[in-house]
């Protein structure tokens, strides 16, 4: 039987390989969490790291809940009851991140965001750059301040960001309308600085929010491509394939499956079932 077969399900079809870390904001916390997951030489812990990538991907962290600084899990583990994590973060200031953006003249970065974007200028001031920037505690007898469970919690929080780079905002304390509100009072409190109409440049220097058509509400959307039908696997060099999905998390033993299963997902789009 090969392994694309076995890792099907009894109705002939299988779960999809997770990834995290896929965009430069999750990339960063799961950088600086995994930074201090070291083992007894003092380098990256390569037996945890591998064993909590394992436990994310097999879905084994439960209940999980974001909130304003502070995210709450359990994770199955070896023995019967799950355990616990709760895994705290430095809160940043909103109003020191809008007056650090309007200096910089990047207040745009805060409507990037609401277009799910990362932009690199806010993502300075927000993602936690050391690892006193995130505190875990976990229930397990493991000693260690990043132990399997923290880390597999981590995970699930990066594939979060991933989706909605406003989890983020979350994490580090804040929200999106909190950064809106301080633009909102700076903008009201300095009303001397400029007219700014029309002009992204001067609506950044006083403080207002860019007077941009983000929404493209008055464009005219070209049409959708056509494309041709073509087989992506076999257009891709395979060594940077599965460098990709190493890239992505997908564990060595598992890559081969992986390239598997996302044949059968592109054949899926080709030949859908009615």
């Amino acid at each position: 039987m090969s392994p694309s077969s076995s890792a099907r399900g009894r109705g002939g079809s299988r779960s999809p390989t997770r990834g995290y870390g896929l965009t430069p904001w999750s990339r960063a916390l799961v950088d600086v969490v995994e930074r201090t997951a070291t083992g007894p030489g003092g380098g990256p812990d390569g037996r945890r790291i591998t064993k909590a990538r394992s436990y994310f991907r097999d879905r084994h962290v439960q209940g999980l809940r974001i909130l304003a600084g502070r995210v709450s899990a359990s994770v199955r583990g070896s023995q019967l009851d799950p355990f616990d994590v709760l895994i705290t973060t430095r809160p940043v200031d909103p109003a020191t991140v809008v007056e650090l953006l309007r200096a910089r003249g990047s207040l745009g970065d805060v409507m990037a965001l609401t277009r799910g974007e990362q932009p690199s200028g806010l993502g300075d001031l927000l993602v936690p750059t050391e690892s006193a920037d995130v505190e875990a505690d976990c229930s397990c007898p493991d000693e260690a301040p990043r132990c399997i469970h923290v880390l597999a919690v981590t995970y699930e929080i990066a594939a979060e960001v991933d989706r909605s780079p406003t989890v983020m905002l979350t994490l580090m304390g804040t929200d999106l309308p909190g950064l809106l509100s301080e633009i909102s009072d700076v903008s009201s409190a300095r009303p001397d600085v400029g007219d700014g109409a029309g002009d992204a440049d001067a609506d950044a220097r006083s403080g207002r929010l860019p007077s941009v058509d983000y929404w493209g509400t008055s464009a005219s959307l070209p049409p959708l491509p056509d494309p041709p039908r073509m087989t992506p696997l076999t257009e891709l060099d395979p060594g940077e394939l599965r460098s990709a999905l190493r890239a992505s998390g997908v564990a060595a033993t598992d890559v081969e499956e992986t390239i598997d299963h996302l044949g059968d997902l592109y054949d899926a789009l080709h030949d859908p079932i009615s």
